[in-house]
């Protein structure tokens, strides 16, 4: 691995091929204008990463045979090459905050692509087949064109409880992500002063889009148990940042798991001795899916549906936030809307499978998840239309719950 982010550095020597192990470059924050050509010379090169450069151009000979993941965020790239549909392995590709208007139709062939970040760009329209990818699962695409009808909207749906930035007492950093801050806070406006989270927007593009894209999802996604819920917008903060109010979610629950490696790409990382009884993992799926479901019901894809971005206390009470990739759809689009539905399905499916392969069941009751498994096979699907709705993911897994000890046993979805 090599890193030389944070340089001055324009190009890189022509003989870089002679690294003949490297696998994992960094050069961000650099002034490149040019994704340097000698990288396809690289015949182990996986990870390439150029975030908050100012690429303009990416040619076909820059792209290494090997690669797994680009990151090319926050750049000037109008186009890409059709050589990236020569990029077999390709299963993460960062394209947030450019100047995409199209993407080349040869990416079709990159069957292997799982995740995909095109937010801020100019794209006026999704190519049709993105949704026919048989293992794309964490799709973002918000602050394009073709999302502004549906964010501007979202923006006016302003919660009644906005609150003032001289109404709050900030204390202590709770946690941070790629969008923003988040910190415990007093609230103090004419009530009893109470403890909420408030989290604070840096302002840039991330690798999963604009803060403003984000706040539109927080609002259009509403009121539902499965997830944290926003109190009010924050006006008024002395840099003019953006901040939302919300509730201090409570200390019993905790990250159900890490965020992908460099090697797991991703999937999540989870601690070696997590492990989940049945009903543990069923009651996880099931909080998940009913907060999806609603999620879908009011034209909001995640994007970003991951364990760790999942909150859980131990006993099955699950909680999803986090809607830095998330994307706006029309959800009366009889042709869009299913087929985006299903990307995140998918997501779903990874889900399952992690939970499946981390519960503890005894020998002689093994079979009790074969109902889980079969659902999960069904996420899982290469083709997406064979893939199960929301609205038939989360009745299958209320049947179960609803089945009675020991419920995984009796009911197949």
């Amino acid at each position: 691995m090599l890193d030389l982010s944070g340089n001055q550095l324009t190009s890189l020597p022509t003989d870089l091929p002679r690294l003949h192990r490297l696998r994992v470059l960094f050069c961000s924050d650099n002034p490149f204008t040019e994704l340097p050509p000698v990288l396809g010379q690289c015949g182990e090169l996986e990870l390439v990463g150029f975030k908050a450069c100012r690429i303009e151009r990416v040619t076909g000979r820059a792209l290494p045979a090997r690669l797994r993941w680009l990151i090319l965020t926050d750049n000037c790239v109008e186009s890409l090459p059709a050589e990236i549909g020569r990029c077999s392995r390709l299963q993460k590709l960062m394209l947030a905050g450019n100047r995409l208007r199209a993407l080349p139709p040869e990416l079709a062939t990159c069957t292997r692509l799982e995740l995909l970040r095109i937010s801020a760009n100019r794209l006026q329209e999704l190519p049709d087949w993105l949704a026919d990818l048989p293992r794309l699962a964490w799709l973002a695409y918000a602050g394009n064109p073709c999302c502004e009808r549906h964010e501007a909207a979202a923006q006016v749906q302003t919660p009644a409880s906005d609150l003032h930035w001289n109404q709050l007492e900030l204390q202590q950093l709770l946690g941070q992500g790629a969008s923003g801050w988040i910190h415990r806070a007093l609230r103090r406006d004419g009530q009893e002063p109470a403890a909420i989270a408030l989290k604070i927007f840096k302002g840039d593009v991330t690798s999963d889009g604009l803060p403003d894209s984000e706040v539109a999802a927080w609002l259009r996604a509403g009121q539902h148990p499965g997830l944290i819920p926003v109190l009010g917008r924050v006006q008024g903060h002395p840099d003019g940042a953006q901040a939302l109010a919300m509730p201090l979610v409570n200390a019993a629950f905790g990250s159900l798991a890490g965020p992908p490696s460099l090697d797991s790409c991703t999937r999540d990382c989870y601690a070696p001795e997590t492990r989940f009884t049945p009903d543990e993992a069923l009651g996880v799926a099931r909080s998940v899916a009913a907060a999806v479901a609603h999620l879908h019901r009011r034209g909001v894809l995640h994007g970003d549906l991951y364990g760790h971005n999942i909150l859980h206390d131990g006993r099955g009470r699950a909680l999803l936030g986090d809607f830095g990739a998330a994307s706006l759809f029309d959800p009366g689009d009889s042709w869009n809307a299913p087929r985006l539905q299903r990307i995140e399905v998918r997501a779903f499916g990874c889900l399952l499978e992690e939970l499946i392969e981390r519960a503890q069941t005894p020998p002689d009751a093994a079979a009790c998840l074969d109902p889980l498994r079969r659902l999960r096979d069904a996420c899982l699907s290469g083709e997406p239309a064979r893939r199960p709705r929301f609205e038939q993911i989360e009745d299958a897994l209320a049947r179960l719950a609803g089945a009675g000890k020991p419920s995984l046993a009796i009911i197949t979805p």
